[in-house]
């Protein structure tokens, strides 16, 4: 175990150190390092194709990168499989929804909570004691924290494949939450929203960071760049699994690398008005 030491190590919660991930013969991920401090919104951009979901899945455990260190919490994590970094607190967000269906709101918000449900064999088979008390302060939390933060009361009980495209991505973040997580991936949240949902879910993302019940450091990779600049504490720019710059929003937006690979004109005015 790789241990953190320094005047970061109380604010530093994940370490990405060399990070090289290959497919074959193409190499998706180039010598990346990035550190993403507690309590930040932690963006990650670049164009189609540039390695940004690769990046997610190393970060989540989905893919185990072939040179250097994922550090989470203090601890390298290469070997840990995502049920295991998801109870140390890592939640994930897919850009494609991964939600069931047939399942309703409620019980896909409940599925998330699943690692945290500690009790026996016997006690959950005759639903007393531990296992009792451990859903009841379950119920609770995702009636009276999440339902209430994403405003989806009013479908708590609907099947999810009834509900329009907007309400899924609450619902999938939702089950994010659940786990009530330190750290949380957020894996293209805006795609296929309109105007209004993207207001809303950018609403989301800050209250889940800035809020106190929360305080969640968030990774977003996404490709609205109005809502990135406006929200991320740090950007990080990725083209062909190459890192072009990291920064402030400013920074980033100023940078005639980051302009000439991705931005362009008409993009960055956009993040200006």
């Amino acid at each position: 175990m790789e241990q953190v030491t320094g005047n970061n190590a109380a604010e530093q919660i994940l370490k990405l150190d060399n990070i090289h991930m290959y497919f074959g013969k193409v190499e998706a991920l180039k010598n990346i390092s990035i550190q993403v401090n507690r309590g930040e919104i932690y963006s990650i951009i670049g164009p189609n194709g540039a390695g940004k979901t690769v990046m997610m899945n190393c970060i989540s455990g989905l893919y185990k990168p072939q040179q250097g260190n994922i550090i989470y919490k203090g601890e390298t994590v290469n070997r840990f499989k995502p049920h295991r970094r998801a109870e140390m607190g890592l939640a994930r967000t897919f850009q494609k929804i991964e939600l069931f269906g047939g399942m309703t709101v409620l019980d896909n918000i409940r599925l998330g909570r699943h690692s945290h449900l500690k009790s026996g064999i016997l006690s959950g088979s005759l639903y007393v004691g531990k296992t009792r008390e451990e859903e009841i302060k379950a119920r609770q939390f995702i009636e009276e924290d999440i339902i209430d933060l994403l405003e989806i009361e009013h479908i708590r009980d609907k099947p999810v494949h009834m509900l329009p495209y907007g309400l899924q991505k609450r619902v999938e973040l939702g089950r994010a939450l659940a786990l009530d997580p330190e750290l949380i991936l957020l894996d293209e949240p805006l795609a296929g929203l309109n105007l209004e949902e993207v207001e809303d879910m950018a609403r989301f993302i800050m209250d889940i960071n800035k809020e106190e019940r929360w305080q969640v450091t968030c990774i977003l990779v996404e490709h609205d760049m109005g809502v990135v600049m406006d929200i991320s504490d740090q950007v990080f720019v990725l083209n062909f699994g190459n890192m072009i710059t990291t920064g402030t929003p400013e920074e980033v937006q100023n940078d005639p690398e980051v302009i000439k690979a991705y931005l362009g004109e008409e993009d960055l005015y956009a993040t200006r008005r």
